[in-house]
């Protein structure tokens, strides 16, 4: 099993960030670093399909683990993206116990299941044989089901109990506006947080959050959340850029 996965499994601490950029340098660059994971945000960033092969292909030049959060959960779109050799896929908006289960059909080879294909890159393009290929879709996969919606609060046992899933990812934000609030710390909002996670460790699956302020990360690993999503390319340059006018205007000053 790819450690990542056995990671999740034994919620071992794991560190991402987020990838917004479709163009494969930033991918290329990040993943020099060591993350546990590079996650392409192929749901809120304008990644085609040619986007997503040249910056998997990026992580994979660097032996770097990485996922896609798709824009949907059709059978095509994960079928496109695990064949691309994504190492598993983040999907949005998981509602309900049915459609996850759904989902995680598609992720997997077998009856009514993943379409099989043998050269394609995650299959080595024909240089893996079929049972290679079979073993490694079962043990490296990562499935990280995102709970961001008021009608998933219902289903939480039940989508807990889903077999196949390795992660609920807390879509904090979408949760927040969910709620008809508009400060993600509101008293709501972390009560929500919290039992998802609660649910969540009931059943030992584990949890993953984007947090914005850093200061709660001791909390939330005392929780047992094990997968955070952090910052992206985006914010790393903004952070950097803005560190440099800083240091700038300090040294104008000081003459």
């Amino acid at each position: 099993m790819h450690e990542f996965k056995q990671a999740l499994a034994t919620k071992q601490p794991l560190l991402g960030t987020f990838i917004k950029t479709p163009h494969f340098h930033n991918t290329e660059v990040l993943s020099k670093l060591g993350f546990a994971t590079l996650c392409l945000d192929a749901e809120h960033a304008p990644f085609d399909r040619r986007d997503l092969d040249t910056c998997i292909l990026a992580a994979k030049a660097n032996g770097q683990h990485v996922l896609v959060r798709i824009p949907n959960d059709h059978h095509e779109t994960i079928l496109n993206t695990l064949d691309l050799g994504a190492d598993g896929i983040v999907i949005p908006h998981v509602k309900s116990a049915q459609q996850l289960e759904h989902i995680v059909k598609q992720c997997y080879y077998g009856h009514n299941g993943r379409g099989y294909a043998g050269s394609t890159r995650m299959a080595g393009y024909t240089t893996n044989n079929m049972q290679q290929n079979l073993a490694h879709n079962a043990k490296n996969t990562a499935v990280i089901a995102q709970i961001e919606d008021i009608d998933a609060l219902d289903q939480l046992e039940a989508i807990c109990q889903v077999k196949g899933v390795d992660c609920l990812f807390i879509g904090r934000m979408d949760l927040t506006v969910a709620l008809g609030e508009t400060d993600p710390n509101a008293p709501n909002v972390l009560k929500t947080v919290a039992k998802i996670v609660e649910v969540a460790n009931k059943y030992e699956l584990a949890t993953g959050m984007f947090i914005a302020n850093l200061d709660e990360l001791d909390h939330w690993l005392k929780q047992r959340v094990s997968l955070f999503l952090l910052g992206s390319d985006h914010s790393f340059m903004l952070a950097g850029a803005k560190q440099l006018q800083t240091k700038f205007e300090q040294a104008k000053q000081s003459q």
